[in-house]
């Protein structure tokens, strides 16, 4: 009698779209595995990237508001799960694999930093001044993260295709389509290529709305009449034009009007809400100060870094590789409390 995952592959190859990556056909790990007798090789990394201390640490990073003390902005973790809901709901009209699209999707962000955006700037800028031959890149740590950092340096030893959809995700400030010499190598990474734009776009403006730092009349008026009007209607628009027009394709694409439409309004956020926030609050500011001063510190005293894998360079360049990666796997608030406890004074508690 065939095994529950046997039975999960033969209904892959009898049911999902010939450009869906089968589960059967996968080129593999690292260090290869017995198969499990359940779950397929992408359920498989599904459960381990859940099960990880990166992908729990992603309920207290920044997705755009540092530390928010109200309940209901998103965090790094809410993105993710946005983003896989949207990729799998993609992924099934589709008939693409929705195990490995939402595995893609949970790992995407798992390398990023402490305070967001301004925190991947920042630590870029300070793991540059001591080597300047390197530089951050959220993508290559989340890739880092999986491969070698998780599991006292074991890695999760994903499949390929995982470890291609994040490594291949991220577009910065670009446009869609994305332009890259290393395009995922699956239809399911490209679907959560276009996932975590439609995410990050639609919940970035509910939250700015939310926090005060736009009116629902500030939105450009050409992009929402294409789009909709109400934070549901958008994303409905946005996939099902996904959908529309990737449907028997072996890529993904966004219809001309709806694709300049979503352009435009990663553009109005990029001016107004992430640079003119930034400016106006002078968060920036502070999250360059404490991730440079807190590196420079590591620097000077290693003995405060936890050992961290092997580097493939040696003495100030691999210790720079190890402050980097332990400051890129800080929680907004450990970062704050490490650099309270090094740099703010404390009050003398004698007795009386």
């Amino acid at each position: 009698m065939p095994t529950p995952r046997e039975e999960t592959e033969r209904l892959e190859r009898e049911t999902l779209s010939p450009h869906a990556a089968k589960s059967a056909d996968s080129r593999g790990r690292a260090r290869p595995e017995p198969p499990c007798p359940i779950r397929t090789d992408f359920q498989r990394d599904r459960d381990r990237i859940i099960h990880s201390k990166a992908f729990r640490r992603l309920s207290h990073k920044t997705q755009v508001f540092i530390a928010p003390e109200a309940d209901h902005y998103r965090t790094r973790l809410t993105h993710t799960l946005e983003v896989a809901q949207i990729g799998r709901t993609i992924a099934r009209a589709l008939r693409l694999n929705e195990d490995l699209t939402e595995a893609i999707a949970l790992g995407h962000d798992l390398g990023h930093t402490p305070f967001g955006h301004a925190g991947e700037d920042a630590l870029d800028a300070a793991y540059r001044e001591f080597d300047p031959q390197a530089g951050f890149c959220h993508a290559e740590q989340s890739l880092r993260v999986v491969e070698l950092l998780e599991k006292d340096g074991h890695g999760l030893n994903l499949t390929f295709e995982v470890r291609d959809g994040i490594r291949a995700h991220s577009k910065g400030m670009g446009d869609l389509p994305k332009s890259s010499s290393h395009p995922p190598s699956t239809v399911e990474g490209m679907v959560v290529l276009y996932a975590d734009r439609v995410a990050y776009i639609n919940h970035d403006i509910d939250d700015s709305i939310r926090g005060g730092l736009i009116t629902p009349d500030a939105l450009p008026a050409e992009w929402i009449a294409v789009l909709g009007d109400t934070h549901a209607r958008r994303i409905t628009t946005m996939v099902t034009d996904i959908v529309s027009h990737s449907r028997g394709r072996p890529e993904i694409r966004m219809g001309e009007e709806v694709e300049r439409a979503t352009n435009g309004l990663k553009d109005f956020l990029h001016e107004r809400v992430y640079r003119e926030a930034a400016l106006s609050t002078g968060e920036s500011d502070r999250v360059v100060y404490v991730l440079r001063e807190l590196f420079r510190r590591y620097m000077a005293h290693p003995e405060e870094v936890p050992e961290g894998p092997r580097a493939a360079c040696d003495g100030s360049r691999a210790l720079a590789r190890r402050v980097c990666d332990y400051l890129a796997g800080m929680t907004d608030r450990f970062a704050t409390q490490q650099f309270e406890s090094r740099f703010v004074p404390r009050g003398w508690r004698g007795v009386d």
